[in-house]
């Protein structure tokens, strides 16, 4: 599942990160003084001040250089329940149909930014990420175990999730987790498992902190490429002699031993040395304390990840019927990427508040990243071009099996994150040497409160604008189904986005537009395509929550329009409804019992290629999917430190419409009834 030697790496770099800050934190002791105390006088061990994270608090990391970006524990009882079904990721969320599996969201403003190993962005919502990556700090060690499943012996779903979080003291705080994930699915031939763990540390000193983490994930997927015939979903006596009813297990697939692997894992560590001075700060009439008051920090950080995938097909036959190319392999496919990636960072950053008349932050960085890539003929290059059935490659095909790509960025932010009237950032990164040369990267942000009775209005807007060259892998890429060879020119993206939020009402509302010129799609053959013209999308979106007594209903309405359905489809209208009671029952179980819907109008739908992990367009007479309500009955509880949680997913199947398909050929999951339990283990 992962290396050996990776792992004995990670421990020795882990570990003198460990040590090294115990080591200064003898440096960073001063000792306390009062010179009007007399001889005689014993002065009060106050502790100096450490640091400003919150008792009980969560953050996660800017990239490169560590920044803290405030989170939450995952302690909420509110829909606990919903992320056990497929489909439900997000608001309108396209999958292949198993928990674990590969999907889109259909949210275009909430989708990622495409990974440089793109096989990933199909199984974002799955894999550990540095933008996922959480630290805590915790007032005692605290260990929360997470169980759900679901389904019949032949369709069962498993998920175990286990949080552990503790701190050493004030200033060191350490955590692990473990995620394993086994579903069998509900149609054949789509099992899939999820093995993650990681570990994570940091130290926060008055002159020095660090943050260090490690990742690893294994994910094995079988690809079904769908059901042989939809009439099995829409009208299956057709295909069964008159008879209505059907054993979901029992459809044909148009695969049965294709799968693909993916493995990887990441190192990420930063260092920061504060320069600053030391101030006597009175605590009473007899004592006081030092406190070091930093002006600014030197900062390093260090990246470090490795992402491998594979891509096998065992059945010739089946393999000729589904894919019209075979350009390395006659009799089956074996396909291998393999990507390496290093990132090296320096910085210097001014910090917001040192002085009263400094009211933001300011940074600059230099970072360096080499990518290394081997290719599936790297591995098996004594086949290319041997079998008498294979397809000709296309002419003028000169692909190297590795390269390696180096790219060096000049990046800074100015942020101001004190303060409740405005609160800003903006943050840009050009790239002045190696592959990424002339690419920019420019986000900024503002936010402010509008005092209004006893509460206050928030208002934020947001502005984007990229100009960046392609992932080496969309421009040139070997396996046996699928050769290309391109290039592709920078694609420019502009958004400006904005959001109200008023919290008495429990109003939210955002709208934005994006428009994104040399846009690169995978087209109808499932191959990089890119469009030279503009393509414009328009959001918005708008929450509310209507509570009676204990009746709650909370709504969420999206809308998106974009500009050339072609080349990026997305449903216009997006809906989920949630109608709940929430009360109490003998004094001390929290409930939370209701019902709720996603719906999505009809769109024009993307298809699924299992070779490379990609969702592509439709060509010539595409298939609509969509104008289908999902919904859900559950009850979600939570008793002391224990949540649990009872659901029967899809429960309206075959009331409205037979029409229930994600993708051609890719049918939503049939009802059933879903379990889950979580205990939280504080010490």
């Amino acid at each position: 599942m992962f290396s050996t030697k990776g792992l004995r790496v990670f421990l020795s770099l882990f570990l003198s990160v460990l040590i090294f800050p115990l080591q200064t934190t003898f440096a960073q002791r001063r000792s306390l003084s009062n010179s009007n105390m007399s001889q005689g006088d014993k002065m009060p061990q106050v502790q100096a001040k450490t640091d400003s994270i919150k008792e009980g608090s969560a953050w996660t990391l800017t990239f490169p250089l560590g920044d803290h970006v405030e989170s939450q524990i995952d302690t909420l009882t509110y829909n606990y329940q919903r992320y056990s079904i497929p489909s439900q990721q997000s608001d309108a969320y396209v999958t292949t149909g198993n928990l674990g599996a590969e999907g889109i969201n259909m949210i275009f403003f909430d989708r990622p930014q495409r990974y440089a190993f793109f096989f990933r962005d199909a199984l974002d919502r799955w894999l550990p990420s540095f933008s996922s990556q959480k630290f805590y700090n915790v007032y005692v060690p605290s260990t929360i175990l997470q169980y759900g499943f679901a389904g019949s012996k032949e369709t069962h779903q498993d998920l175990l999730k286990i949080d552990l979080m503790g701190n050493v003291n004030r200033r060191i705080g350490i955590a692990g987790k473990v995620q394993y994930l086994h579903s069998r699915g509900a149609y054949e031939n789509q099992a899939v498992k999820n093995f993650t763990w990681g570990l994570s540390f940091y130290y926060l000193g008055d002159r020095y902190e660090a943050q260090a983490f490690f990742n690893s994930y294994y994910s094995l997927l079988k690809e079904n490429g769908g059901i042989t015939d939809e009439l099995y979903i829409t009208d299956p006596a057709q295909v069964q002699a008159g008879v209505t009813s059907i054993d979901s297990k029992s459809i044909p697939t148009r695969l049965t031993t294709a799968q693909s692997r993916m493995t990887g894992d990441e190192f990420y560590m930063d260092h920061a040395f504060k320069m600053g001075y030391w101030k006597s700060v009175q605590v009473n009439d007899t004592s006081s304390r030092e406190e070091y008051v930093p002006l600014a920090k030197i900062k390093y950080s260090f990246d470090l990840q490795h992402n491998t995938h594979g891509f096998s097909n065992q059945n010739a036959t089946e393999g000729n019927e589904f894919w019209l190319h075979r350009y390395l392999y006659g009799t089956g496919t074996h396909d291998n990427t393999h990507l390496y990636m290093m990132t090296n960072s320096i910085g210097l950053e001014l910090i917001e508040g040192f002085r009263k008349w400094v009211k933001f932050g300011l940074s600059a960085y230099l970072s360096y990243q080499i990518q290394k890539y081997h290719q599936t003929d790297y591995y098996y290059p004594g086949e290319i071009g041997v079998a008498e059935n294979l397809t000709p490659w296309p002419e003028g095909m000169n692909i190297p099996s590795s390269a390696t790509k180096n790219y060096l960025w000049l990046g800074g932010r100015l942020q101001k994150d004190k303060g409740n009237i405005l609160r800003y950032s903006a943050d840009v990164k050009f790239g002045i040497l190696g592959d990424g040369a002339g690419d920019i990267d420019l986000n900024g942000m503002v936010s402010t409160q509008i005092p209004v009775k006893n509460d206050s209005i928030k208002i934020t807007a947001e502005g984007h604008f990229s100009n960046q060259s392609q992932p080496y892998l969309l421009q040139q890429y070997i396996s046996n189904h699928f050769i290309w060879d391109n290039n592709f020119g920078k694609t420019r993206r502009y958004k400006i986005a904005g959001g109200l939020k008023i919290p008495w009402t429990k109003t939210t509302f955002s709208v934005g537009v994006e428009n994104l010129q040399n846009y690169v799609y995978f087209n109808y053959l499932s191959l990089p395509q890119q469009y030279g013209g503009n393509v414009q999308v328009f959001s918005a979106s708008a929450t509310q929550e209507l509570k009676l007594g204990i009746l709650h209903w909370n709504n969420t309405v999206y809308y998106q329009k974009t500009s050339n359905s072609d080349i990026l489809p997305l449903p216009e209208l997006t809906i989920y409804s949630n109608l709940f009671i929430k009360f109490i029952a003998f004094k001390v179980l929290k409930l939370q019992v209701g019902v709720d819907c996603d719906y999505y109008t009809a769109y024009k739908s993307l298809n699924y290629q299992p070779a490379t992990m990609t969702f592509h367009v439709q060509g010539d007479n595409p298939r609509y999917v969509g104008n289908y309500p999902y919904i859900n009955v559950y009850v979600n509880a939570r008793l002391y430190k224990t949540r649990f949680y009872i659901q029967y997913s899809h429960l309206n199947q075959g009331w409205f419409s037979s029409n229930s398909f994600l993708m051609p050929y890719y049918p939503m999951n049939p009802r059933r009834l879903e379990l889950g339990l979580a205990i939280d283990f504080t010490n």
